[in-house]
């Protein structure tokens, strides 16, 4: 009787108008908050429910702190806002037509129209360097049209609203990834109305997205939230997804607010930044240091008696094994790098004079030295080994090197490495070449790589930003579809490669990274990924790693 009553109540499908003047087939799912009605998309074999809440975010002065119960309703909620985002900096007018506001905790679930139940799910948690994006970046319809899967997307706070950090009761830190929290439990309670099997839910992200679920892998809130995890083109042992040093980014976060105030405690920190308003809190572009970093982002938490979402390092805690055990999916492109020169809009021959002067600037912040000569000398030696005595334009491909390595390579393999130290072996690695006619060269060289984020692009079919360039190859379009099959397998199996594929087979990865598959213009499963470079970087980093730390009390003097 329980079942007939889910079946008539919970996705009784309708025809009914909308306030658009649309007809077309809706349903009405009963959530814990009240029912919600979602439409059949006019394109795909989906039902779409865009911009549920499935949190409160707290405002005024306690805005900083973890989000609060979602609001609940009578009559259904009609599920179309596709606009609502998080306050953030807004380049370019990118984002003219989306409406910025401080509650944005919404989630957007994409249910295939099929009769099965129990379907895999998959959580996707945008990209943006924990300082922009918002849920619906990418376009889950063409894998839910698979009917194989259930995709969620959603927002959580972002820059200073979502990832400032003092340690202090009122800006405790990692508002954004309990947000992210909050939504894996909102889905853990209400997907099964969806008829999405919450015992299966793969998280997957692409970049800040992919250290955000390679961080809930770590985090004891999400613990029992996830059964498998995709992180491409980022880890959670990256330099950004970790503040080094809370306090000194918050220090140059109030700097770059206007702030001209020395600031000799914790508290007053606090005080300075719960007087800023939220629109003004996310108006500047905390991307693009050059020290492997932004300028907020994740922390270790201080004890200050309430849930921590970081209760210590990245690298602490895989060291001691104290994670869930899951099968992992890593993958990383072949020119992550071209996005500092893509973030510079292609004026990298003034980055690199700086380089030139003062090398030391451009080492990632969790590097720590005993002296400044100490810190020049592996600098040096640093530069020697990617670019000679020199950085100039002759270099572009080692400069794309240099920043592919420190900030998504070196820690992808790096946590791979300790993970398999464990013992895990469910984990696959790849890394993604595919160029075609429309891949862009190098600036001054005829190459042509994969930049950061396009497996991720390949997947998703289109260019989230910019859709009116996809004007897809018929090469293009075999290489997405090889990497849907790969992700819809290990969605569906924990293994990438479907079986009677044709692909070829791919063992778990071992030490040194070996081996590897290539997705390039041919598929090939190889040995260890960029061994030399590996293990240059093995050498620094078991002399000179910066284990971040959590922020001081409130009464320290800084």
């Amino acid at each position: 009787m329980r079942a007939v009553l889910s079946c008539v109540v919970l996705v009784c499908v309708l025809r009914v108008r909308t306030a658009l003047g649309d007809d077309r087939p809706s349903r009405v799912v009963r959530i814990d908050q009240g029912p919600v009605r979602g439409y059949r998309d006019p394109d795909y074999d989906v039902f779409t429910f865009h911009s549920i809440p499935y949190a409160t975010a707290p405002t005024g002065t306690d805005r900083f702190k973890a989000p609060r119960p979602p609001p609940v309703w009578q009559e259904p909620l009609e599920a179309i806002n596709k606009d609502i985002i998080c306050p953030q900096f807004i380049k370019k007018n990118i984002l003219k037509h989306q409406n910025a506001k401080e509650d944005c905790l919404i989630a957007n679930v994409y249910v295939p129209d099929t009769d099965a139940d129990n379907i895999p799910v998959v959580v996707y948690v945008h990209s943006g360097g924990y300082g922009v994006g918002y849920g619906d970046m990418v376009n889950p319809r063409p894998l839910v049209n698979t009917k194989k899967v259930i995709i969620v997307t959603f927002n959580y706070r972002l820059a200073g609203h979502g990832f400032l950090c003092l340690g202090t009761e009122d800006i405790p830190g990692n508002a954004g990834s309990k947000d992210q929290v909050a939504l894996l439990r909102w889905v853990r309670r209400n997907i099964a109305r969806f008829k999405g099997n919450p015992d299966d839910m793969t998280l997957i992200g692409s970049s800040a997205g992919a250290s955000s679920v390679d961080l809930l892998m770590l985090s004891k809130m999400s613990r029992g939230l996830f059964n498998k995890i995709v992180p491409e083109s980022g880890a959670n042992m990256a330099a950004f997804s970790t503040q080094p040093d809370p306090i000194r980014a918050a220090k140059v976060y109030a700097k770059l607010l206007g702030s001209d105030k020395n600031f000799k405690s914790i508290i007053e920190l606090e005080e300075f930044f719960k007087s800023v308003s939220v629109q003004k809190l996310n108006s500047i572009f905390t991307l693009n240091t050059t020290d492997a970093t932004s300028i907020v982002g994740p922390c270790v938490e201080r004890d200050i008696g309430q849930e921590r979402f970081l209760e210590d390092s990245p690298f602490n805690i895989l060291k001691s094994r104290d994670y869930p055990i899951v099968p992992m999916l890593y993958g990383v492109t072949n020119m992550e790098g071209v996005i500092r020169v893509d973030a510079l809009e292609r004026q990298v021959k003034g980055d690199m004079e700086l380089m030139n002067k003062k090398f030391s600037d451009y080492l990632p912040a969790d590097l720590i030295f005993k002296e400044e000569d100490e810190r020049n000398e592996v600098a040096n030696k640093i530069k020697k080994f990617f670019f000679g005595n020199k950085v100039d334009e002759e270099d572009i491909l080692e400069y794309i090197n240099y920043f592919s390595d420190t900030l998504f390579v070196y820690p992808t393999l790096r946590a791979i490495n300790l993970h398999v130290n464990n013992g895990h072996n469910e984990i696959y690695l790849y890394e993604y070449s595919f160029t075609d006619a429309n891949t862009l060269p190098a600036p001054y060289t005829r190459v042509r790589g994969a930049a950061h984020y396009t497996q991720s692009a390949a997947i998703w079919g289109e260019d989230p930003i910019e859709p009116h360039n996809n004007n897809f190859t018929d090469e293009y379009v075999k290489m997405s579809n090889i990497m849907r099959d790969i992700w819809i397998n290990f969605i569906l199996t924990g293994k990438p490669i479907p079986e009677g594929s044709g692909l070829p087979e791919w063992p778990a990865v071992g030490k040194k990274c070996n081996p590897h598959m290539s997705l390039g213009r041919a598929v090939e499963l190889r040995g260890s990924l960029l061994k030399e470079r590996t293990m240059f970087w093995n050498e620094i980093y078991s002399r000179f790693y910066r284990n971040p730390q959590p922020p001081p009390p409130p009464s320290t003097f800084i």
